[in-house]
C-alpha cells in the first residue's frame, strides 16, 4: 500500500503520537524508506513498545523515542529545548485526542483545544528554528474529515459556555486546518521554503475513541465503539496514506489539504481538496493564530523577524 513512497534517506523526522495507530504506521514507513525518525510519545512505556516493534518490522532503520505530552506546555518546551539533532526536515503533528469526557490540560485549557491545537501550535513554533535550518522542510498537521461540521466559535474555544465532546473535537480539528494553511501563508510571505500541509485520514481503526481518556468509559460504550470501528472504519494502513503522501510527495504545493478521494472523504486515495471554506477564511485563521500566540506564549521567529 505504501510502496510509492520515495527514498527518505538523510531526512530527520518527528512524528507525534507515534506509539500507535496512524502515527505508528507513518513513523514505520518513513523509517523503512531511510529517514531518521523520532517517535514523540506521551507514555514512555507505550513508546518503548512501539519502538521495539518498529525496529523489528523495519530492520536496520534509524529510530528513537523521546517523551512529549502535548497537554503540558512545559513538556512541549522541554522537548524543543532538548532537540540535539540539528536541522529538522519533517514534523508530523499527528497526536491528538477525540471526543473525551470534559477535562482541562495542565495549563487550564479544554483538552481538545489544548492538546490538538495549542500543543501542536506551540511545538511547531518552538521547533521552527530547526525546521528552517533544514532547507525545504515540511510540517504535516493531521486534521479530520469531521472539521467540515464544526461551528467554529472563536469566543468559546475553551468551553467556558458548556461542553459537547463531538463539538469540541471537530472544532479543534478545524483549528488544525486553520493553523496549517495560515502557517503556509506566513512562510510564503516571509519568502521561506518550508511547506505546511493539513491532512484528513478518513475513518480509521485506531484506539483514539477507546484509549487514553476514553479508556475509563463504561463497558457498553467500549463494546459499541469497538463494533462500530470494526464494521465501518478502514484499517490503520489506509488512514496513514494521506499523512505519508503529504510528507513525501515531491511536487505537493505548500498549503495543500490532502484527504481521501472517496465519498465524504471517508476513505480512498490521497487527493488535494481545496474547496473547503475554512481553507480560504484568512480572517478567522489570523485571529486564531494571534490568540494562540497569547495563550501559549510562543511566537514564531523567522530570519526576517530576527533581522528586524
Amino acid at each position: 500500500m505504501h510502496a510509492h513512497i520515495p527514498d527518505q534517506s538523510g531526512r530527520i523526522a518527528v512524528v507525534t503520537g507515534a506509539n500507535s495507530g496512524i502515527g505508528y504506521v507513518t513513523a514505520r514507513e518513513l523509517a523503512r524508506r531511510g529517514a531518521h525518525v523520532v517517535l514523540a510519545c506521551r507514555s514512555p512505556e507505550r513508546g518503548r513498545d512501539a519502538l521495539d516493534r518498529l525496529l523489528v518490522e523495519a530492520p536496520g532503520s534509524r529510530a528513537e523515542l523521546r517523551r512529549l505530552d502535548l497537554s503540558s506546555l512545559e513538556s512541549v518546551r522541554s522537548f524543543a529545548a532538548g532537540w540535539d539533532l540539528g536541522r529538522l526536515d519533517l514534523l508530523i503533528n499527528n497526536a491528538g485526542v477525540a471526543m473525551v469526557p470534559f477535562s482541562r490540560t495542565a495549563d487550564g485549557f479544554e483538552t481538545h483545544f489544548g492538546v490538538n491545537h495549542l500543543g501542536t501550535f506551540a511545538l511547531t513554533g518552538l521547533l521552527m528554528p530547526y525546521l528552517l535550518a533544514g532547507g525545504e522542510a515540511r510540517v504535516v498537521t493531521v486534521s479530520s474529515e469531521g472539521q467540515r461540521f464544526a461551528r467554529f466559535d472563536l469566543s468559546d474555544l475553551n468551553a467556558e459556555r458548556g461542553y459537547s465532546a463531538p463539538f469540541a473535537y471537530v472544532q479543534s480539528k478545524r483549528a488544525n486546518l486553520y493553523f496549517a494553511v495560515e502557517l503556509q501563508r506566513r512562510m510564503t510571505a516571509a519568502g521561506l521554503p518550508l511547506r505546511s500541509m493539513a491532512v484528513a485520514p478518513g475513518l480509521t481503526r485506531t484506539n483514539v475513541l477507546t484509549g487514553g481518556a476514553n479508556a475509563g468509559r463504561g463497558a457498553v460504550y467500549q463494546r459499541l465503539i469497538r463494533l462500530l470501528v470494526r464494521l465501518t472504519f478502514q484499517p490503520t494502513e489506509g488512514g496513514a496514506r494521506t499523512s505519508l503522501h503529504a510528507a513525501t510527495a515531491r511536487d505537493l504545493p505548500g498549503g495543500s489539504y490532502v484527504a481521501p478521494d472517496g465519498l465524504l472523504e471517508l476513505r480512498g486515495a490521497p487527493t488535494i481538496r481545496q474547496g473547503h471554506r475554512a481553507i480560504h477564511d484568512t480572517v478567522t485563521a489570523r485571529r486564531l493564530w494571534e490568540l494562540s500566540e497569547r495563550l501559549t506564549g510562543v511566537r514564531y521567529e523567522t530570519p526576517t523577524d530576527t533581522a528586524a
